[in-house]
């Protein structure tokens, strides 16, 4: 099977490791998880918040689709105001406010002479994620005023950290705004360039920024930044960066993003391998194929959602130093490179374990669902049945899933629930209520994703109409 992010991206066979397929007769498993995804007893609505405006990609050709607005995230800017920052992948970062103001451009990455570009594959280049420095608001404190971008840059806009290549595809860049006036609703003050990775195809990139919430002034961790890199593209990994240390690609990254003497960003001294020849000091955890989003719980638990190959689409806990095991892993599964005689696309049964993996808490097949996209803790008020609970999206079909956070293990998946939702009053598929025309396949991809407030309440956005909507209790 075909990866399904990668359709027309991938390397030519030659480019691929040698293997001889077949040998030892060793079986893939037809069904990894047979068990279907019960559905909730109870119905939440999706009640419309506020409209994005409708947005074009800088291409018309290509690996492109009719999204109305390519809208990926919703986080609260962390200073009391209430107010609500979206970023739309072609290059727009808004606000809002959860009174559900008309929304307002704060930046534009295509108006600041930061190479941003999209154009190489819009579905999963752009403005990819932000985050809000904890400190925002609090004058004379290191994060007063600052913020932070991930997004695709051309090859020629700046020399990479990691893995430069005039070859490349684009480059990967974090950059850090420092606002004049953090109470306007319009961006105006500098920036400087944090960070920067070549990537050789256009799919699987920078993803993520957050800072953990769990943290205070004075603890280890406060102000460190988090963010996640895909394993650079086309489909199994072909030049193996899952199980390489030797740059930050297919990992949890986090540095402090101080400048520190020559360097944009100090590395913590905490990170799990400082100080080990050969290894890129700034990764936390590694092995993670996509992870377009991971997220903090209220006390600090980090919940990734790793997006599968062609079968297994999983949830892991953050833990420093864990091996998650891609490529040799997909899920609790081998891959075909992870067990003598396979071959790439299915699962296999899980030989004994030559190394420690760090295995996940949850996972589901791709019957029905095809990639998991981003999920949160809920610590809201309106939908008290789904307190505490661990909510994740598939992107492409649209079904919202949540699992209990009490007593997670490791390589013991936890049971999933399918959340049942209505719109406009009824409910319905949301791939046929919100969705648009699949680049992949035949048939309609949802693409949604969800968003979070001050308050912890959920957002469902969804690209194929530009619309946020609220999560809230049916009855």
């Amino acid at each position: 099977m075909l990866n399904k992010l990668s359709l027309g991206l991938l390397l030519p066979v030659m480019a691929l490791p040698m293997f001889v397929w077949g040998q030892g007769r060793v079986e893939p498993l037809s069904d990894p998880i047979p068990e279907a995804i019960p559905q909730s007893d109870f119905v939440v609505a999706a009640v419309p918040f506020v409209r994005m405006p409708r947005t074009m990609d800088s291409v018309s050709e290509g690996n492109t689709n009719a999204a109305y607005a390519r809208i990926q995230y919703l986080y609260p800017v962390p200073d009391g105001s209430g107010r609500l920052a979206i970023n739309d992948l072609r290059g727009l970062l808004y606000l809002t406010d959860e009174s559900g103001r008309q929304p307002r451009v704060y930046l534009d990455l295509r108006e600041q002479n930061v190479g941003f570009d999209d154009s190489t594959f819009p579905n999963e280049t752009g403005l990819l994620g932000f985050a809000f420095h904890p400190q925002f608001d609090e004058p004379g404190t290191p994060g007063y005023g600052k913020f932070y971008t991930s997004y695709s840059a051309t090859v020629d806009s700046g020399i990479a950290d990691y893995l430069e290549n005039p070859d490349n595809d684009h480059e990967s860049v974090i950059t850090e705004w420092t606002s004049d006036d953090p109470g306007a609703d319009r961006f105006s003050g500098s920036h400087r360039e944090l960070f920067r990775i070549g990537q050789f195809d256009a799919n699987h990139n920078i993803a993520t920024l957050a800072f953990n919430p769990a943290a205070s002034a004075g603890d280890a961790d406060f102000g460190m930044l988090y963010f996640s890199l895909g394993d650079g593209g086309g489909a199994n990994d072909p030049y193996e960066n899952g199980q390489s240390l030797a740059d930050p690609m297919s990992t949890i990254s986090r540095i402090d993003p101080r400048a520190s003497g020559s360097s944009a960003y100090a590395i913590p001294p905490d990170n799990p391998f400082v100080g080990q020849t050969g290894v890129a000091p700034e990764i936390w955890a590694y092995g993670i194929r996509h992870a377009q989003h991971f997220s903090f719980d209220t006390n600090g638990t980090m919940y990734i959602s790793d997006i599968g190959q062609s079968q297994i689409e999983e949830i892991n806990i953050g833990v420093p130093g864990a091996n998650y095991g891609w490529r040799l892993r997909e899920g609790t599964f081998a891959t075909g490179f992870g067990v003598t005689g396979g071959r790439p696309g299915p699962v296999y049964p899980r030989p004994e374990d030559a190394e420690t993996f760090e295995y996940p808490v949850a996972q589901y097949d791709h019957t029905p669902s095809n990639a998991v996209s981003s999920g949160f803790v809920y610590r809201g008020q309106a939908i008290p049945a789904l307190y505490g609970k661990f909510l994740f999206t598939d992107m492409v079909t649209g079904r919202v899933f949540f699992i209990d956070t009490a007593n997670l293990e490791a390589d013991n998946p936890a049971p999933i629930t399918e959340l049942r939702i209505s719109i406009d009053g009824n409910e319905q598929n949301l791939a046929d209520a919100v969705g648009f025309p699949n680049t992949y396949y035949s048939g309609n991809r949802a693409d949604i994703r969800l968003g979070i407030d001050s308050n912890g309440e959920l957002y469902l956005l969804s690209k194929g109409d530009g619309w946020v909507r609220q999560l809230r209790s049916a009855n």
